[in-house]
């Protein structure tokens, strides 16, 4: 083989890690090599006498005639494992070196796994969480300082983590008497030097801005009092080992965040949780670690859960068991807001506005046109005295689709006394404004709703008195009565079973949203869109993606949506770069499947862009 021959296999190569000088892979992914290379790695490891038990990694390069076999003996029982052996060979001078690591303080080491094997190996899917877990934590920001292990081990320390058999651990703890196995359980609370992922989740929505009383409900070391406070909010905090004195305090907002997963004691886990409720007002923030079957399978079970090499307990869930905990523990609908955290309202008012603001779409105004000559003279001199004033009141009318009512208006009195009444206000703005705009507004206020209807049937019913006034007037302005809102959402929502539905509407809109329609066997398969047009696709496809979501949660970090036409799925896809390249790298694919309420999640990033 001469170099170009080996230069055109490894462009071949579609497995691996890819760098841009180099591609990395398990000797276990051989499988999907050309033959012809795999023949070839191996003849070079028998011709420098390296014994097939001293390497397990082969690094491909792209430009040069150079390969290299790399051991890491615990590839497999090592979270980030340690390079122990390096042959490096530079085949177009015929020369090799060989470094051993062995007494090195700081070896190099490996990261994302599992680009190394295949997506069909057993250990792929917990590799995958291993990574997924890390970039979470924020420590691959900046891939120059994670090459080595004392620079990695500083950099988890310096993010507030700790690495627990191989997984970033940060989670606080209730106290119980100690059970017939003595669990260390003050060790699973470590420093944080940032919010912790719950608590952004309430940022992200809104709920941190002073509006809201908040309790966190087994505190930790108070890293997120800390930064709470500093920002004048009214935070309270409670700890069994770090402020065992303080009292539990009732309050708007109570976070019980990564604490039921520690609790050994399966009665207590739920007094836990019965008893963080009990002290919530309004909203209920719970969360708590994910792991799959392969990956817990490597600890020691104990109970429900495994035991760590720490001596604490852990008892890691799926999405969906999770879901049925807190439902099954608190009777009460339990919205997934991310992967491992979940809210549950006690305000049942403020659950639907917090539903409804996730589907509600804003029309914006757009003022094409000067006023239309009019007759009444004092009319026009009305409208241009109060030119502020009206302008505001249609801005308001563009925002619910309706007119409003007086507190939904805040110069309501004084448009009242201006123009007589909101209707003769109306009037009067129709004759400078656009009457087509507040009938597209109305429309797609009327199908946001039709969404949020359509969707609240994964939530229990709830009749029309509790409803939020604002929703009342909505559904009588746009629907005339409660009942025919809730017969076209059913029937909005039983409609994303018929496939030929959701085929026509795949079709339909691919033009308008910049969609990328897929055929297979030529007949339509997919539809693939950037996540920015979701609010603009269609009712029907608006409700089969929110069904999807509804196991998933907030889709912050997603850049693709795709929607399989036929098989009840949903993926979202994640790219890396994507400011910065002219073909952006795709990082992680979650694959929703609602037919067997499944949420399945593939890594494939890499180091460098």
């Amino acid at each position: 083989m001469n170099a170009e021959q080996f230069k055109d296999l490894v462009k071949q190569v579609k497995v691996g890690k890819k760098l841009p000088d180099a591609i990395y892979l398990h000797k276990d992914a051989f499988s999907a090599l050309p033959p012809i290379l795999t023949k070839f790695v191996q003849v070079v490891a028998t011709a420098l006498k390296v014994p097939d038990g001293d390497w397990n990694v082969v690094k491909l390069f792209k430009a040069d005639f150079r390969l290299s076999l790399l051991h890491y003996p615990d590839f497999y029982s090592d979270a980030y494992p340690a390079l122990k052996q390096s042959v490096s060979v530079d085949l177009a001078k015929l020369q090799h070196r060989v470094t051993r690591y062995d007494d090195h303080d700081n070896p190099p080491i490996l990261h994302r796994k599992e680009h190394f094997i295949l997506p069909d190996h057993p250990d792929y899917d917990s590799f995958c969480m291993i990574t997924q877990e890390g970039e979470a934590a924020g420590l691959y920001d900046n891939p120059r300082m994670i090459g080595f292990k004392a620079s990695w081990l500083r950099l988890i320390a310096k993010h507030g983590y700790e690495l627990v058999d191989g997984r970033l651990f940060r989670s606080s703890a209730v106290h119980s008497a100690a059970d017939e196995q003595s669990i260390d359980r003050h060790k699973t609370a470590l420093v944080r030097h940032e919010l912790s992922a719950p608590m952004k989740t309430l940022v992200k929505h809104g709920f941190l801005q002073g509006d809201y009383s908040i309790f966190d409900y087994g505190c930790g070391r108070g890293d997120d009092l800390r930064e709470l406070e500093a920002h004048g909010l009214d935070v309270l905090g409670w700890d069994p080992n770090y402020r065992p004195d303080a009292d539990k305090i009732s309050s708007d907002i109570v976070n019980i965040g990564f604490v039921i997963n520690v609790i050994e004691d399966k009665d207590e886990r739920l007094d836990a949780l019965l008893g963080s409720w009990e002290l919530t007002q309004k909203l209920l923030v719970v969360s708590a670690m994910l792991a799959n079957d392969s990956y817990i399978a490597q600890f020691q079970p104990y109970k429900d859960g495994v035991i760590t090499s720490r001596n604490t307990f852990q008892k890691y869930y799926n999405q969906s068991e999770l879901k049925e905990f807190i439902e099954t523990t608190l009777d009460e609908n339990a919205i997934a807001i991310g992967p491992g955290i979940f809210y549950v309202f006690r305000d049942k008012n403020l659950e639907q506005q917090f539903q409804q603001s996730r589907q509600k779409r804003h029309y914006e105004w757009r003022h094409l046109t000067a006023p239309e000559p009019v007759s009444e003279t004092q009319a026009r001199l009305l409208f241009t005295q109060h030119e502020a004033l009206f302008e505001a009141f249609w801005k308001c009318c563009l925002d619910l689709g309706r007119m409003p009512a007086e507190d939904e208006f805040t110069d309501y009195q004084q448009l009242t006394e201006v123009a007589g009444s909101p209707k003769k206000a109306m009037r009067l703005v129709s004759k400078w404004y656009n009457r087509d705009e507040l009938e597209q507004a109305a429309e797609m206020r009327r199908e946001d709703l039709l969404v949020y209807f359509a969707l609240a049937q994964f939530q229990k019913h709830k009749g029309y008195a509790k409803q939020p006034e604002g929703l009342k007037r909505d559904i009588k302005a746009l629907f005339g009565s409660y009942n025919v809102a809730l017969t076209e959402a059913k029937e909005l929502l039983f409609s994303i079973a018929k496939a030929d539905i959701i085929e026509n509407a795949c079709i339909a809109i691919a033009n308008k949203v910049k969609g990328k329609l897929i055929y297979e066997n030529e007949l339509p398969h997919s539809l693939i869109i950037e996540k920015g047009y979701l609010n603009d696709l269609p009712a029907i496809l608006r409700v089969y993606v929110g069904s999807a979501l509804q196991l998933y949660g907030d889709v912050d970090d997603v850049n693709e949506i795709k929607v399989h036409i036929t098989s009840g799925k949903v993926s979202l896809m994640i790219y890396e770069n994507t400011k910065k390249q002219d073909t952006p790298t795709l990082s992680k694919r979650v694959k929703i499947n609602m037919l067997n309420q499944i949420v399945s999640i593939y890594d494939y990033s890499i180091d460098n862009n």
